[in-house]
């Protein structure tokens, strides 16, 4: 059996407190975190006509999925991966892995083994960026399929698109079309998760590279997670006209929605505090003014957090009703449950010590979770054919 190597370790809410929406300008922000004043409030658009909905409507009463758990030990599905970032996988059975320095989107062979489906052009590794988060968008008949891809040029974080051809075993990528560029980049805190949600648009995750105050700022694209059209346009119903959709962000990386609509993000705290968030459309997540469960009404707080020594949260999957959040320095996974409902939440971890830093986590296919292993990356300890793929097998709790 799979070894649950830690239950309720974190600190949990209920429910995050709704925040007041704030424009940062430096010395508003210096006053509120000393003072504890009020901050100058933006006023969020209202949601545009019908036709255009922010979020899919809600569905009809059904009952919730399982909550699930793994069952038995993890087997590798391919290894040798180079600072692997994030897994891929395609509705046609072909899977794609981002390797962060060398620029590779390598393909994961049915049987394994490894080639490369593209490098990608422009990407300067450095620090923590790179080719970083993929995600892909069907084709329509009157476009193609494309890989889109969050990297680090010379001078910013990009998103570009990239026409998908091939079947799986011999899967190409033509040449890149920019879709959002000039998102702040920085040695460190890049974000760079990107996925689409169910209402057909597309977010990423961008972190404050550095620059603390800008998480604050509305009008920045920094500290934010950021919803665009596919062809990188700001998307209707975005609270502020532009691109954020919520703001107040160190370094969010994981993103995810469960069977509900709800969206979820995983957060990299500072010092003390990695966090788990309900993302709500126009939010504050309070960053830098504060870091975890604050207890402050002008910011939303955390539904769970941990210690840096448990988390540094990365990737982010639901499956079910339970939440998969792979975390590096932490060196485990975690499950939270349930998803949905608004309850209280219990977070167990696996694997603790026994695979080294988890980068990302995806549902495989017939019942599986499939997640990346992230030793090669500069801060692991590498073992022989480390960077490895794995699966385990789900069961109801």
């Amino acid at each position: 059996m799979p070894h649950a190597t830690g239950t309720c370790t974190v600190r949990r809410r209920a429910r995050g407190r709704r925040a007041a929406s704030v424009v940062a300008i430096a010395a508003a922000l210096a006053l509120a975190a000393c003072t504890g004043a009020p901050l100058p409030t933006p006023t969020p658009l209202p949601l545009p006509a019908a036709g255009t909905p922010a979020t899919p409507p809600p569905a009809s009463p059904v009952p919730p999925p399982p909550v699930l758990q793994p069952s038995g030990e993890p087997e590798t599905i391919a290894s040798g991966l180079d600072a692997p970032w994030s897994i891929l996988r395609l509705p046609t059975g072909g899977v794609l892995v981002s390797e962060r320095d060398t620029a590779d989107i390598v393909e994961v062979r049915g049987d394994g083994s490894l080639r490369v489906a593209a490098t990608v052009p422009g990407v300067a590794h450095a620090g923590e960026g790179g080719l970083l988060g993929l995600a892909f968008r069907a084709g329509d008949g009157e476009h193609p399929a494309y890989v889109y891809a969050y990297f680090t040029a010379a001078s910013d974080n990009r998103i570009v698109r990239m026409p998908l051809t091939g079947a799986p075993g011999s899967l190409a990528l033509g040449a890149p079309e920019d879709v959002l560029t000039g998102i702040p980049k920085a040695g460190n805190h890049d974000g760079g998760r990107i996925a689409f949600g169910p209402d057909g648009f597309l977010y990423a995750t961008a972190g404050d590279a550095g620059n603390r105050d800008a998480a604050q700022d509305v009008a920045s694209l920094s500290g934010k997670i950021l919803r665009m059209t596919p062809e990188g346009q700001p998307a209707p119903g975005n609270p502020f006209g532009n691109f954020t959709w919520s703001f107040g962000h160190r370094n969010p990386q994981g993103i995810a929605w469960d069977a509900r609509g709800g969206m979820w993000a995983a957060e990299f705290g500072q010092n003390t505090w990695d966090e788990l968030n309900r993302i709500e459309r126009g939010a504050n997540y309070g960053w830098p003014i504060v870091e975890g469960q604050a207890g402050d009404a002008r910011f939303v707080d955390p539904v769970l957090q941990w210690s840096t020594a448990e988390a540094s949260p990365s990737g982010l999957a639901v499956v079910g009703d339970t939440l998969f959040l792979a975390a590096l320095r932490g060196e485990r996974l975690w499950s939270i449950a349930p998803a949905t409902g608004g309850g209280e939440l219990t977070a167990t971890a696996w694997f603790a010590g026994e695979l080294g830093r988890l980068r990302d986590v995806v549902a495989g296919p017939d019942g599986e979770l499939w997640f990346v292993s992230n030793d090669t990356d500069g801060r692991g300890s590498p073992g022989r054919d480390d960077d490895r793929l794995y699966r385990v097998r789900l069961a109801p709790t």
